[in-house]
C-alpha cells in the first residue's frame, strides 16, 4: 500500500516524541505528544485520512500499546521497527546524539525509505494480547523459580553437600519442597527420622518416595560434622522452599490459563499438532510471529528466528556460513527447545538429526539444522491452516 504520510513515535512511559514526513521527507510534525487516547487520536487525525497514513513504532507493547491501539481503532495501518534494525539504521544518520527526536525521525524516516526493514504488528484481537500478558509472566515466574531453587541448593550445599546431592534434580519436586519446608535442613530432618520423612514424601512421590528416603537418610549418615552457619540455614529454608513452592504452583495456575486461551484460538491445535510442540512452546509462537503473514517465505521467518545461517564471503579467501546471532532470542529458544523435545516423540526428527551428527556436526549444531527444517514445516502449516503430517524422510 503507497502511503503519504509516515509517523514515527520512540513511545515513552509519560509522553512519546512524534515526527511526521511526507513522501518527500518533508517534517510535518515534530513534537512531544502525551501518552493519552485523545491526544493520540488528535494526533493522527491531524494530516490526512487514515488511508493514507502508517504510524511506526519501536515497541509496540507495554508502553507502546496505546499508540498502536489507538492507531488500529481509527484504521491506520501500524508498523514496527526492531531494536537492531533501529540502530543500524540510526548509523547511516549523521550525528551520534541518542535523543528521543532524532530516534522519532530516524523510525519515520526508515518507514519512508526503507519498508523492507519493518514488522507489522499482529492485531487479531484479545486472544493474543492476553497471551502476550500470561507468557511474559510465565517467563518471569520461570526466572524466580530458576534464581529460588539456585539459593535453595546454594544454601544446602554450603553446610550439607552430600544432602544437595542426594536430592539433585528432584530439589524442586513438591514432595521435597513439603519436607523441606515442615522439617528444615540436615539436623530438622535427622530429627524427624527416616519414618517420617518417608511419610511426608509418600503423599506427594507415591511412585519415588521410597528410593528419595534411602538417598536422603544415606546422605544425613555421610556427614557426621556440624558446619558453621547451620543453625540459620535451618531456620531460612522453610521459608524459602514454602515460598519456592508458591512459585511453582503460580507457574502451574498461569499455564491453565494459557491453554483456555489457546483453546479458543484457531491456529493453536494447528502448531500443537507438530511433535515437540506443546502449550507453552505454542503461546511462544503465535506471541512472536501471530499468524505468520508478516513473513513472505519460510526463509524469512527463519531469518527473524536467527536459524538462518549467515554466508561471509570476501573475494574468494573468506568463504563459508555462520551461526546467526541475531534474531528474536526469545523464538529461537522455542524452535531449539521444540526441536529438541522432538528427538524422542519423532522419529523422523530423530533421524534427521542423526544424519547430520553422522555428517559430523555437533549436537547443538544438529539442532539447529533441525529447528531450521521445522521452522519451513511451521511457516506452511500457518499459510495453508492445515495439521502436521508425516513426510517423506528427510534429505541431510
Amino acid at each position: 500500500m503507497s502511503y503519504k504520510v509516515f509517523y514515527g513515535l520512540d513511545v515513552g512511559k509519560a509522553e512519546h516524541h512524534a515526527t511526521a514526513l511526507d513522501l518527500a521527507g518533508k517534517r510535518l510534525y515534530d513534537k512531544a505528544i502525551a501518552n493519552d487516547e485523545a491526544a493520540l487520536r488528535a494526533l493522527f487525525a491531524k494530516l490526512g485520512a487514515p488511508a493514507e497514513l502508517v504510524v511506526v513504532v519501536d515497541q509496540p507493547a507495554s508502553i507502546g500499546a496505546l499508540p498502536v491501539a489507538v492507531a488500529n481503532a481509527m484504521g491506520i495501518a501500524v508498523e514496527y521497527l526492531p531494536g537492531l534494525s533501529m540502530r543500524r539504521i540510526a548509523d547511516l544518520h549523521p550525528g551520534n546524539a541518542k535523543t528521543d527526536a532524532r530516534d522519532a525521525y530516524i523510525i519515520a524516516d526508515a518507514a519512508r525509505t526503507m519498508p523492507h526493514a519493518l514488522r507489522s504488528v499482529d492485531i487479531a484481537g484479545p486472544a493474543l494480547a492476553d497471551l502476550a500478558v500470561l507468557v511474559g509472566h510465565d517467563d518471569d515466574l520461570k526466572d524466580q523459580v530458576t534464581a529460588q531453587t539456585n539459593r535453595v541448593r546454594n544454601l544446602l550445599l554450603s553446610v550439607h553437600p552430600a544432602l544437595e546431592r542426594a536430592l539433585g534434580s528432584n530439589l524442586a519436586h513438591p514432595a521435597v519442597l513439603s519436607l523441606l519446608a515442615k522439617y528444615g535442613g540436615p539436623a530438622g530432618l535427622r530429627k524427624a527420622g527416616r519414618t517420617r520423612i518417608d511419610a511426608v514424601l509418600k503423599k506427594k512421590a507415591p511412585r519415588i518416595h521410597g528410593r528419595l528416603t534411602d538417598d536422603i537418610w544415606a546422605a544425613l549418615a555421610a556427614q557426621t560434622v556440624t558446619v558453621a552457619g547451620t543453625a540459620s540455614v535451618e531456620a531460612i529454608l522453610p521459608g524459602m522452599t514454602a515460598g519456592l513452592a508458591a512459585l511453582i504452583e503460580q507457574r502451574v495456575t498461569v499455564g491453565a490459563e494459557v491453554e483456555k486461551v489457546l483453546d479458543a484460538h484457531p491456529l493453536a491445535q494447528v502448531l500443537t499438532s507438530m511433535p515437540g510442540v506443546g502449550v507453552r512452546t505454542c503461546a511462544r509462537i503465535l506471541v512472536e510471529i501471530g499468524d505468520g503473514s508478516s513473513f513472505r517465505t519460510a526463509g524469512h521467518l527463519a531469518s527473524y528466528a536467527g536459524l538462518a545461517p549467515v554466508t561471509r564471503r570476501s573475494g574468494s579467501s573468506i568463504r563459508g556460513e555462520h551461526p546467526n546471532r541475531s534474531g528474536n532470542k526469545r523464538l529461537k529458544n522455542a524452535m531449539f527447545m521444540s526441536a529438541f523435545a522432538a528427538l524422542r516423540s519423532d522419529p523422523e526428527s530423530r533421524a534427521y538429526y542423526d544424519r547430520k551428527r553422522a555428517a559430523g556436526k555437533k549436537h547443538n549444531a544438529a539442532l539447529i539444522c533441525l529447528a531450521r527444517r521445522r521452522c519451513d514445516v511451521i511457516h506452511a502449516m500457518l499459510r495453508d491452516g492445515t495439521f502436521y503430517a508425516k513426510q517423506a524422510p528427510l534429505a541431510a
